[in-house]
């Protein structure tokens, strides 16, 4: 699943074929991915400009002067920008067409599994952030807002284990499994620990981990494991600093000691059972 670092590839990656740009044509080849599509756009967007792109969590944002397009990628879905008149594929199930100095463009959005989303949220609807998908986020870990006592305050009650209180994104949004797993192993701190048991030491050193690997992730274009491909058709290349993720049973780049994997909320968690304690 694209994860923070692939949206924020992602949105790097079409803001300059998007910004200022105005909307000449909206094509929706299906009813709709994860949810049905907004039945508006195709009458509602042409003729407006998208004023800016943005992010939260993982949902990649295009706003407009009457309101904002919230776009997913779900588990396998990846934007494109592409010439007009290039025929869709099987899974090409959105386009945008927007046409700047240069002529028109068109934003594809592939989507195999059609876990993704495409969603309108209008002007008259309210304040953004109060939409049903991001008034639950909590603060970006790559903004000013986030930081290790941040996660201290947040978590004096909670038992659960402290990579599934980064996932859940109600404290700190869009740390992915990816992430979370390589976060916990630069910090030292197991996966399995209760988040109620870590101290604020501790915790400012997995906000600044975070930072890290997240920052990093984006510089090298994010992870391709499986379907994840940049705007430009690239795949990214973070995978292969991984020092735990996907590396079950694989000597631990640090101590050596076989990379160990659990299950946790039926997700695959790895760690270092030498360097996590």
């Amino acid at each position: 699943m694209p994860e923070l670092p692939e949206v924020e590839v992602t949105r790097r990656g079409v803001a300059p074929h998007l910004e200022g740009r105005t909307v000449r044509a909206v094509v929706q080849r299906r009813d709709g991915l994860r949810w049905p599509f907004p039945p508006q756009l195709p009458a509602t967007l042409p003729g407006h400009a998208v004023r800016a792109t943005g992010r939260r969590g993982k949902y990649l944002l295009l706003h407009f002067d009457h309101g904002t397009l919230i776009i997913h990628l779900g588990m396998s879905g990846h934007l494109r920008v592409l010439p007009e008149g290039i025929a869709p594929g099987k899974h090409d199930h959105f386009d945008l067409v927007v046409e700047g100095p240069d002529g028109r463009q068109v934003l594809r959005l592939t989507d195999p599994r059609r876990f993704g989303a495409v969603l309108w949220h209008g002007a008259g609807d309210g304040e953004l952030a109060q939409h049903v998908l991001l008034r639950g986020l909590g603060v970006e870990p790559l903004e000013d807002g986030f930081s290790g006592q941040l996660l201290y305050a947040h978590t004096r009650g909670r038992g659960a284990a402290v990579k599934q209180v980064l996932l859940a994104g109600d404290i700190v949004v869009g740390v992915g499994n990816i992430y979370a797993s390589e976060s916990l192993f630069r910090a030292g701190i197991n996966p399995k620990t209760p988040a109620r048991r870590i101290s604020l030491a501790r915790y400012e050193k997995l906000a600044g981990a975070v930072r890290a690997v997240l920052a990093e992730a984006i510089v090298q274009g994010g992870s391709t494991l499986r379907d994840f491909i940049s705007v430009n058709g690239q795949s990214g290349y973070f995978q292969q600093s991984y020092f735990v993720y996907d590396r079950a049973g694989v000597p631990c780049r640090v101590c050596g000691t076989p990379v160990r994997q659990i299950k946790q909320g039926q997700r695959s968690t790895f760690y270092c059972v030498v360097c996590q304690k």
